[in-house]
């Protein structure tokens, strides 16, 4: 036996008579006699118990019915609705109470073995033979047959199920449908034990099978794999919330009516013919006495249960108490779900012990009690010891429920700082593998509700401190947590001190079970970790990923950088290398920067100046995914890192160069000059300089000159040196479109035709210079003018370069003299006597570009015998560019002493180009002039439609005659129509046209 969940009583002894049925009728009982009276045992009269139950006392005889039957009252059964006792002997019998005057007989039932009784609908069922009888009570004193079914077998339990019957016959149990008469099989029956019926208040059923009790639907379908198992088969069960009480050959057997359904107590009486609920107990008839079995209080048998250490059944007591005492099964089952896991607990089941703290929503202090090494951070909550219900007080109490008997369990207070407990052993068990692991799983599902909350205690703070309005704890004077997390819990903030206690435990748990990588994942996301205690206690166990992720998810960037940038160091250094520092690289910075270019772009800078040398492309990176400011970059790094302002310049341009503004253009081109006039000062400081050398230093600003088109040129020009650097100039110039000065440091200065032509040919093919679309020759011609005059073209660079600022003027002499005393290269050179036709040289070349006259300027006559022509380079370039160069222009500016053997290579292709251009212009105008004949053709051929108009010709739009009215005719040449109906329909198209579009 478990627990006493009833006492036997006994309530009358020595009865005269056999008993074969009984039943209650308020404080009455009933007893059926084998002779056929009616005993009716009250309490005594003295008693002032309540009438309508029984109660634990002596019952003596009332009166004595005789002759109520003339065979043995099989059964009994009081209907307290309609105040009439059914009886069950030679046929079924009702009287009315508390008379007991005959009120119907129902013939029918003669010899009937089973019955049931509907009380909601008032049908009554019985079996008789192979027959079902269904009679409904007609609400006064009469019953009316409603239907007769035919049944395979002898019917031996029967009950109602709905609207349908259960029955159990000699070998099955079947569903019989009372709309249509149709039986459904549902199982067998047992063997050896008759079948057994019984009704649940749910409207299930329990049906038996030898010892075991099986639960179906009213449709007969199972609806658990559970069972009942009976230590023998019973012969009549009654179903009394929370428990089945069972009725077997030496014994009553008490079992609860939940899974898995175990034995509670166990009643031994002797000769037990019949066993009946009461409207408050169990009424157990015998031979010659009657024993009542009355329930003992739920609180009474969950202080039994307790007491001996059986938490389950106690918790499944709890959850029948009544609806009114839910405050009290809530504080009971906390109570012994508290209990419970510390028994657990303590008995190495910590699983399940957390299963139990979790359900008796204990504050988390108390379990975090229990594992001294875990660390927890300060609180500002008053700590309150646990109110538990005292489930040992006085009985009557507990079963009343009232609200005085809740008093303090037998719980520590929770601790807050955890001393290491004395005993070592107990400790090593508190913090071994098992224990931490349990924890960890009741922390993760205490965790959702408490983020949540501590969660929504943040928002309404920050909206409370918006609308600058105090919402009760929320006191505008109360500390506030500091953007780096290191500062204390702000007060009155319950809900996140509790967050934090959790969030902090659960990482040291995590920690101290080996899952670095839960622990990270926890820092992730949002949490309340304590900043203090964690780091200190990530930094002793080297746990630097998650160190980093705590600094993180606190905003504490400036500490994640700089012990980032430390690992980093340390993992380059030659000092010996533990495993975890080995993964951290210097891309990890720029990882960590990326997501704080937007809110913090200071910030990325300052450290990203620490692996912009060692990881320049990615750095540069970050800073255009970031969509920093180029323009506060360059500037950052010209004040911090100086050496690698060009390095991103150069790598911005080559992932972006539309990105790249034009003052950080110039502001690249200006560095790559500085370096360059760097070399040329120290190389000219050793007189090593040499104009024709291209060391990297010049082949990159020449490159840069070349390609970048957003720089200002003119500054450059005036850092140049007067005596070097021609070549860069000569870019700078073409920059500025000052082509024709450009071309003459090519020819005069640098003496290289051939990079004068493919100067001419990029200026040529250049589609700035090409403002109409159509390429000029001018650039050809101004370089020609160049070869033939050198000495004019001498002059218009030295005054134009005064016109530019490049040089002081004291400069400029020096120059023209210096260009002046140049010659120019070539073996056929030759002097030029006289240029006859000066006059023709004059050409009007203003449709050039060039923003410095490229014109042979023919107001200033040439001076003979004091400039050497380079006639070998001007047939060279006619020779090579005839098909770029204007021919009449040309030949009008070659001296005509000119051999004409010397132009062939000029005047062959350009004579053969131009004669078929002719030829192709004349087939051209031959083809115009045949698609004109063919077109007017066609039109006279349109011209000559005819259309017959008749008297019977109809308008297609009007229907209607057209008469001798005015008519079109549309391109079909078919379709006649009125015009004035063709100019009304093209109105009406426009209207419609200009309403869709105002619609669109």
């Amino acid at each position: 036996m478990v627990h006493n969940a009833y006492d036997s009583f006994q309530l009358l002894k020595d009865c005269p008579a056999r008993i074969d049925a009984v039943e209650s009728y308020g404080s009455k009982l009933f007893a059926g006699c084998y002779d056929g009276s009616l005993r009716i045992y009250s309490p005594p009269e003295s008693s002032a118990s309540d009438p309508s139950e029984l109660h634990q006392e002596t019952f003596v005889l009332e009166t004595t019915v005789a002759g109520f039957s003339k065979k043995p009252i099989v059964a009994m059964e009081v209907l307290a609705s309609r105040e009439l006792l059914l009886s069950l002997s030679e046929s079924i019998a009702f009287h009315g109470l508390p008379n007991l005057e005959t009120v119907a007989v129902i013939t029918k039932a003669k010899g009937a073995n089973a019955y049931s009784w509907d009380d909601r609908r008032g049908f009554l069922c019985f079996s008789r033979q192979k027959r079902v009888c269904v009679f409904k009570h007609d609400g006064g004193g009469g019953f009316v047959e409603v239907r007769d079914y035919g049944v395979p077998d002898t019917v031996k339990s029967i009950s109602w199920c709905g609207e349908n019957i259960c029955l159990g016959i000699k070998k099955e149990y079947v569903i019989l449908n009372t709309a249509n008469g149709t039986l459904s099989e549902v199982f067998p029956s047992g063997r050896v034990a008759p079948p057994l019926v019984i009704s649940l208040p749910s409207g299930e059923l329990l049906l038996g099978k030898e010892n075991i009790g099986v639960f179906v639907d009213q449709n007969g379908k199972l609806l658990q794999t559970e069972r009942i198992c009976w230590s023998e088969a019973p012969t009549s069960i009654v179903i009394q919330n929370p428990y089945a009480i069972a009725l077997l050959p030496r014994r009553v057997e008490v079992r609860l009516l939940r899974s898995p359904y175990p034995l509670i107590q166990t009643i031994v009486l002797q000769n037990i013919r019949r066993l009946v609920k009461s409207n408050n107990a169990v009424i157990v008839g015998l031979d010659n006495s009657v024993y009542v079995l009355f329930p003992v209080s739920i609180g009474a048998q969950i202080v039994q249960l307790t007491a001996s250490g059986n938490f389950e059944e106690a918790l499944a007591l709890c959850k029948v108490l009544p609806p009114e005492e839910s405050s009290l099964r809530a504080a009971k089952e906390s109570s012994i779900h508290t209990r419970f896991a510390h028994y657990l607990f303590e008995n190495g089941s910590y699983e399940e012990a957390m299963e139990h703290f979790l359900a008796s929503q204990v504050d988390i202090t108390h379990v975090l009690s229990m594992y001294p090494s875990i660390i927890l951070p300060k609180t500002t909550i008053i700590p309150q010891p646990d109110k538990m219900v005292d489930i040992s007080g006085d009985e009557a109490s507990l079963s009343r429920g009232s609200s005085g008997i809740s008093d303090d369990m037998e719980s520590s207070s929770p601790r807050y700082f955890l001393e290491s407990e004395d005993n070592t052993a107990l400790e090593s068990k508190k913090m071994s593998y098992n224990t931490l692991m349990a924890l960890i799983k009741y922390l993760q599902k205490r965790r959702p509700a408490v983020i949540e909350k501590a969660t929504s205690e943040g928002t309404e703070e920050v909206i409370s401190d918006a609308v600058g309005k105090s919402y009760g704890a929320y006191d505008s004077s109360k500390s506030k947590k500091s953007s780096k997390g290191r500062g204390m819990i702000p007060l009155n903030s319950g809900a996140r001190e509790m967050a934090a206690i959790l969030d902090t435990a659960l990482l040291q748990a995590l920690l101290h079970t080996g899952q670095s990588g839960s622990a990270i994942e926890l820092l992730k996301g949002v949490n309340y970790c304590d900043v203090k205690i964690c780091e200190e206690i990530l930094m002793k166990s080297k746990n630097y990923s998650a160190l980093l992720e705590l600094f993180k998810s606190n905003s504490m960037h400036h500490e994640a950088l700089k012990l980032l940038n430390q690992l980093a160091e340390e993992s380059k250094s030659d000092q010996s290398q533990t495993e975890v520092t080995q993964i951290f690289s210097p891309e990890l910075i720029i990882e960590y920067l990326k997501p704080l270019c937007r809110t913090d772009p200071m910030l990325v800078l300052e450290y990203s100046m620490l692996v912009l040398e060692s990881c320049p492309t990615q750095t540069i990176d970050l800073f255009l995914s970031g969509n920093i400011s180029a323009d506060l970059v360059n500037s950052y790094l010209k004040q911090h890192a100086p050496n690698m302002q060009g390095r991103y310049l150069e790598l911005m341009m080559a992932m972006n160069e539309t990105a790249v503004s034009g003052n950080l253009q110039n502001e690249m081109v200006q560095i790559y000059l500085s370096e360059v006039l760097d070399l040329y000062a120290a190389k000219s400081a050793q007189q090593k300089w040499n104009e024709k050398d291209h060391p990297p230093e010049r082949k990159k600003l020449l490159s840069a000159l070349e390609s970048i088109s957003g720089y200002s040129p003119q500054p450059l020009l005036k850092r140049l040196p007067r005596d070097a650097l021609y070549e860069e100039r000569a870019v700078i110039l073409g920059k500025m479109n000052q082509h024709e000065l450009a071309l003459s440091i090519y020819v005069h200065k640098l003496h290289a035709p051939d990079l004068a032509l493919a100067y001419c040919d990029r200026i040529y093919e250049s589609v700035s210079y090409l403002p109409s679309g159509k390429p000029s020759s001018n650039i050809y011609l101004t370089v020609l003018q160049i070869y033939l005059n050198p000495k004019k073209s001498a002059k218009d660079f030295a005054k134009r370069i005064v016109a530019l600022g490049s040089f002081e003027s004291s400069e400029t002499t020096k120059m023209m003299d210096s260009v002046l005393s140049s010659k120019a290269k070539g073996g056929r050179s030759k002097k030029i006597v006289a240029i006859e036709g000066a006059e023709d040289m004059r050409v009007g070349l203003s449709s050039s570009t060039d923003s410095g006259r490229s014109d042979v300027d023919a107001e200033e006559p040439l001076e003979e015998g004091d400039s050497t022509v380079m006639i070998s380079e001007v047939l060279d370039l006619l020779s090579q560019r005839w098909e770029r160069i204007n021919g009449a222009q040309a030949l009008k500016l070659l001296p005509r002493e000119t051999k004409p053997h010397n132009l062939l290579p000029f005047l062959a292709p350009l004579l053969r180009n131009s004669s078929e251009a002719h030829r192709n212009f004349s087939v051209i105008k031959s083809l115009r002039q045949s698609e004109n004949l063919q077109v007017k053709e066609e039109l006279y051929k349109h011209r000559k439609g005819v259309a017959q108009v008749t008297s019977d010709s109809m308008c297609s739009l009007c229907n209607k005659k057209i008469g001798t009215s005015v008519f079109a005719v549309y391109p079909n040449g078919k379709t006649l129509v009125h015009f004035v109906c063709f100019r009304d329909s093209q109105g009406m198209k426009a209207v419609s046209k200009t309403s869709h579009g105002r619609r669109r």
